[in-house]
């Protein structure tokens, strides 16, 4: 054996040696320094001590550990158009897909997130089908933004996010996650265009929190309430029963319309819209009509203001009242039949009713063997009872004459006390005509015989319809 080859395999070869032959790196040998010699030449190996690691190690503790949920950080290394890479010192990048980067949708990666900058993400799933670690920017901003949204409503604090969405009913507003802002809690009341809020900045309320369906419902109204109540109370003190105030219709609902009167909405009921019957508000209101409205009552309590639109026009009732007298003959339209009669419309919103007693001379079983829907007819006002808003006629009683009222004068020739005196004879010797023909002179069927009697008094006492 060569004395060369025995001083190589008894002793290792010293640190400048190993540097001249053997190109480590330096982080190698500076981290991993070897034994001592002495005087003569002997090696003394360096002591092994617990925190010495191996290569491999030392790899592995830069290596993070992750499981699903898991909240990392990490740098952004490449943005694309479905996805951004992120570092996370994992051993492969992790992938974060365009729609987890944003509560937002349909967004532009690179207007969330550039190169280089600092992010934090959730693991969803730490190897897809596909072999990719998987990330969440948006979810991981769900976790921070719920503690923080918890707190807030623990102490009925107040939100402050950016309206992103228009949705069917309401807003969607950024508050770190997505919160539901209804279009009736919008203002203090329902707004019907939600486009003009887009892109703004509202604070709201929180009155809904459900972190296991991801549910989170704002009110701004009660926002506005509180810095307006003040000025709402300020209102009510100065609106007094009785005062007349011009408004701008904001609702229409089926029980009535919200009248905007500058400060505050009040409602006018469906039975305060107008003197005639309303089947639905919006047959006479609409949204954006300004109306004149009586202020009927003012609750200060429950803030609420009761209004009517029918007490500042003329009450038809009254006003047929101040025009007609019992006694009087007047032209109606049959409306509806009722086992007990039938009612005519005598006027503008005017009905008045017909006893089935009061429809003939003869006895009648029933109304539709004297009168039809819709047929055009005399009658003559028996009473006249304007505190219950009723008016009995008689079609009977018109039958035998009397004093036409007031707006028909000047289409019938009449006497000084306005009875009707004019007629015409060839119509009723026609009808006394036809009469003969069918029947003969002789004595008719008493049914026959009370129905031309009555046709004949009709014609001959009452005038023919007035001129259209």
């Amino acid at each position: 054996m060569l004395l060369g080859d025995r001083f190589s395999r008894s002793y290792p070869r010293s640190p400048s040696l190993l540097k001249a032959n053997s190109p480590l790196s330096d982080t190698t040998i500076s981290s991993a320094p070897f034994g001592t010699y002495d005087a003569e030449g002997n090696y003394t190996p360096r002591q092994i001590t617990s925190s010495d690691t191996s290569f491999a190690d030392a790899i592995a503790g830069t290596m993070v550990e992750l499981k699903d949920g898991q909240l990392v950080s990490g740098t952004v290394v490449k943005i694309d158009r479905d996805e951004v890479l992120l570092e996370i010192g994992y051993k492969t990048e992790g992938v974060i897909p365009s729609r987890e980067l944003s509560i937002r949708n349909d967004v532009d990666p690179s207007e969330i997130v550039s190169l280089g900058e600092r992010i934090e993400a959730l693991v969803l799933t730490l190897e897809d089908k596909e072999g990719r670690l998987l990330l969440s920017k948006k979810r991981a901003q769900y976790e921070r933004a719920w503690g923080d949204i918890e707190k807030v409503k623990e102490v009925d604090g107040m939100v402050e996010g950016l309206v992103i969405e228009v949705v069917k009913g309401g807003l969607i507003v950024d508050i770190g996650l997505r919160g539901f802002l209804p279009a009736s809690l919008v203002e203090l009341r329902r707004v019907r265009d939600l486009q003009p809020y887009m892109g703004k900045v509202l604070q709201a309320k929180i009155i809904e929190l459900d972190r296991n369906r991801n549910n989170v419902v704002l009110s701004r109204r009660g926002f506005l309430e509180e810095t307006q109540k003040e000025q709402r109370d300020d209102f009510l003190v100065h609106l007094k029963p009785g005062e007349i105030r011009t408004g701008i219709v904001s609702s229409v609902v089926a029980f009535g319309a919200f009248v905007d009167l500058g400060g505050m909405d009040g409602l006018i009921h469906v039975s305060e819209l107008s003197w005639k019957h309303v089947d639905h508000p919006g047959s006479v209101v609409a949204i954006g009509d300004e109306v004149t409205v009586q202020v009927l009552d003012v609750d200060m309590s429950r803030e609420r203001i009761s209004l009517s639109l029918k007490a500042t026009q003329q009450d038809p009732w009254q006003e047929f009242a101040s025009s007609h007298e019992v006694g009087q003959l007047v032209y109606g339209r049959v409306t509806k039949l009722v086992p007990f009669g039938g009612f005519v419309q005598v006027g503008d919103g005017i009905e008045g009713l017909v006893h089935i007693s009061e429809m003939s001379a003869h006895h009648v079983d029933s109304p539709e063997q004297v009168v039809t829907p819709g047929e055009e007819l005399w009658v003559k006002i028996i009473d006249l009872d304007l505190a219950r808003r009723r008016i009995s006629i008689s079609i009977k009683q018109a039958a035998e004459g009397g004093e036409l009222a007031e707006e028909y004068r000047s289409h019938f020739e009449v006497d000084e006390q306005g009875n009707w005196v004019g007629g015409d004879d060839a119509e009723r010797e026609a009808a006394w005509a036809d009469y003969y023909k069918e029947y003969g002179e002789g004595e008719a069927p008493p049914a026959a015989a009370e129905a031309v009697a009555e046709v004949a008094a009709v014609v001959e006492e009452v005038p023919a319809a007035p001129a259209e």
